[in-house]
């Protein structure tokens, strides 16, 4: 009875042993830095710089600034929203690249649709290449860098 007892034990304890581990808290990857970034368009360039974007529900938000030479009429500002959920993190976490979404909405009310990739390097930073959709026939494409910002060096 006892030997009976000690191995249920032990097969309980192995049952335990192997199921997964809650996993870590996502809060490392509340804040997220891009690198500014630049574009060429038809005789000229497109530079844009964004502070770090804060995660909320699932979306990361910024402002932007881009800045274009030689037509600095073109220049706008604007807020920028891009959805990535739990899973794409996790994802991000275990080394894997992701897709996203989002919109940027300019001062002037004007709407344009984002979309992206994201190559992490490690846990923490990795390659970014986002597609900001001008028009139905313009878009331009910044590739960069992106750095997750823990929450020591806010």
């Amino acid at each position: 009875m006892f030997r009976r007892w000690c191995a249920a034990v032990a097969l309980l304890g192995l049952t335990l042993a192997s199921l997964p581990a809650e996993p870590a808290p996502l809060a490392q990857y509340d804040q997220v830095e891009i690198a500014p970034t630049k574009t060429s368009i038809y005789i000229g360039r497109v530079a844009m710089t964004l502070p770090p974007f804060v995660r909320q529900n699932g979306t990361y938000t910024s402002t932007y600034s881009a800045h274009v030479f030689p037509y600095f009429f073109l220049n706008e500002q604007g807020r920028l929203s891009i959805d990535v959920s739990d899973s794409q993190l996790r994802a991000l976490e275990r080394g894997e690249r992701i897709e996203f979404h989002g919109l940027a909405h300019n001062t002037h009310g004007e709407e344009r649709r984002v979309e992206g990739t994201a190559t992490p390097a490690d846990a923490d930073s990795g390659k970014i290449k986002v597609r900001v959709f001008v028009s139905k026939r313009i878009q331009l494409i910044f590739n960069t860098t992106y750095r997750f910002r823990r929450a020591s060096e806010s």
